[in-house]
């Protein structure tokens, strides 16, 4: 009885956050992959009852996004600092710092290419929606047409996700949807657990209809064509 009472002492005083709880599941997430996290092996890390950790966090799935968005900060706080440069540059710059993400949390990497966002017309890697806000307003800034800007992110988020999908599953991602339920410890659920809001992209909602068109059939054969083009003049040299 002793040590339950003071095993409930602990855990009441505890100091816990959003920001260090989801801190945690990233680094859990890390050592052993996002399909072993759960809310308990959370708690038993943090050393709380696992009903606590409800008060900061929804869920698993609003876990999940909140690891996707501690791992957008950087790529966000990146792309704002390289709007001004020539368009090579920032997408340069851009491709580096999703890459960065890969190479540091690869891991982690599947669910910035997996997870669900506001709008789920977008493409992952870069379907954040700041991200692509930031992004697609850099294009037009610098000169492109919005169906320059949009068949732009739509080529660029088609090299990143196959190149950094495949080199994360190297580094030991695991790159197959887990089969499981979310363990949300039978909690109950907002309706809007994870979304987000398009109100601050006024960019990415105005382009929603070029977004949105399904254009994979032409996007594969151009890209099938691009790499003939490459092979054929490497091996012309």
């Amino acid at each position: 009885m002793a040590q339950e009472m003071q095993k409930t002492s602990r855990t009441s005083t505890r100091k816990l956050s959003r920001d260090g709880i989801i801190a945690t599941a990233l680094a859990q997430i890390d050592r052993v992959g996002a399909s072993r996290l759960s809310m308990r092996t959370l708690a038993q890390e943090l050393d709380v009852e696992a009903m606590s950790l409800y008060r900061y966090v929804n869920g698993k799935e609003d876990l999940l996004e909140g690891v996707v968005s501690l791992l957008m900060q950087d790529l966000v706080a990146s792309l704002k600092d390289a709007s001004g440069e020539q368009w090579q540059s920032f997408l340069q710059i851009s491709a580096h710092e999703v890459r960065r993400i890969a190479v540091e949390h690869p891991r982690a990497f599947p669910l910035v290419a997996t997870r669900h966002p506001a709008a789920p017309w977008l493409r992952p890697p870069l379907r954040s929606v700041e991200v692509v806000e930031i992004f697609l307003a850099s294009l037009v800034d610098q000169g492109f047409t919005e169906a320059q800007a949009v068949n732009t992110y739509r080529a660029f988020s088609s090299f990143l996700l196959g190149q950094l999908l495949l080199e994360s599953a190297v580094r030991g991602a695991e790159t197959a949807p887990a089969e499981e339920p979310l363990d949300e410890g039978n909690a109950d659920i907002p309706a809007g657990d994870g979304n987000a809001t398009l109100d601050d992209a006024p960019t990415v909602c105005k382009l929603q209809p070029l977004l949105s068109e399904d254009r994979a059939e032409e996007e594969f054969e151009v890209s099938l064509e691009s790499l003939l083009e490459r092979l054929d003049r490497t091996l012309s040299q």
